[in-house]
């Protein structure tokens, strides 16, 4: 079949410069992946992801319970539609972050190992991974995607939402007015001018930012915003900065994962 790379979608996403959710263009973000659970028999919509290859998905570590049995759907558009291009599977394994900190949101980040890799296709794709320690500058244009609320205490989207989110820096983010000690270097903050946007990202889902050749690279993944109002101004939307963690990713995903961690290897001189 075709040799899909990452991040060059066949059907480009339609990127005006609205802020505020739009319902995307089919299959032009096909990386984004919804994680669902077994409820009672029934498969519910509990989080966004991102494909990262043919079977691994980034995902936030809040997304992920113990005890739950779990799913990804590749391919969709419509959550309430049965589609052709849709294919679900299993879980081979969850990776949670081992310093995963539920009580201050930090290193909230997962990946999930399909069951067996899933062959690419016009809908189904993988999204590059940014560079180590790449940091994007202010404003620059990235779009969070997801099936999100579509606002404050509203209905989760049916068809996959996108909004335009600039970037704010972490000089900015970190300032005492806008989310001060509760953002580390480790985060990306965007939005946050007020106008219903973060809403519409969903838990766990990709900040996309189209890099200098024109492919797209997952630089965020959705963590939290403010529990008063899904887009208070000064409350940006806060994602997990993929790029802080590329060795974290690369050590767990990697096939001939070493059993000694760096350190342990370095301490044995």
């Amino acid at each position: 079949g075709a040799a899909y790379g990452c991040g060059v979608p066949t059907f480009p996403p339609v990127v005006t410069r609205v802020v505020g959710g739009e319902d995307v263009r089919p299959s032009s973000w096909p990386w984004q992946i919804s994680l669902q659970y077994n409820r009672q028999g029934e498969w519910r919509h509990t989080c966004g992801g991102t494909l990262i290859s043919d079977q691994w998905v980034l995902t936030a570590a809040h997304c992920i319970s113990t005890g739950r049995e779990y799913r990804v759907a590749m391919g969709k558009h419509n959550l309430v539609e049965t589609e052709e291009a849709a294919v679900f599977m299993g879980t081979a394994n969850i990776i949670v972050h081992e310093k995963w900190n539920p009580l201050f949101i930090r290193n909230d980040i997962a990946l999930i190992k399909l069951e067996s890799p899933v062959t690419f296709s016009d809908s189904i794709m993988a999204a590059c991974l940014p560079a180590a320690g790449v940091i994007l500058p202010h404003n620059e244009p990235c779009y969070v995607t997801g099936w999100g609320r579509l606002y404050t205490g509203g209905p989760i989207a049916d068809i996959l939402q996108q909004a335009l989110l600039p970037v704010v820096d972490f000089a900015t983010c970190s300032k005492s007015d806008w989310w001060g000690f509760q953002v580390k270097d480790t985060m990306v903050c965007a939005g946050g001018d007020g106008v219903v946007s973060g809403c519409n990202g969903d838990s766990g889902g990709p900040l996309n930012c189209q890099n200098s050749n024109g492919s797209w690279e997952v630089h965020g993944i959705v963590s939290f915003g403010s529990g008063l109002k899904c887009n208070l101004f000064k409350k940006p939307t806060v994602f997990t900065q993929v790029s802080s963690y590329a060795d974290w990713i690369s050590s767990v995903s990697s096939p001939n994962t070493h059993t000694q961690s760096p350190v342990e290897e370095y301490n044995s001189f």
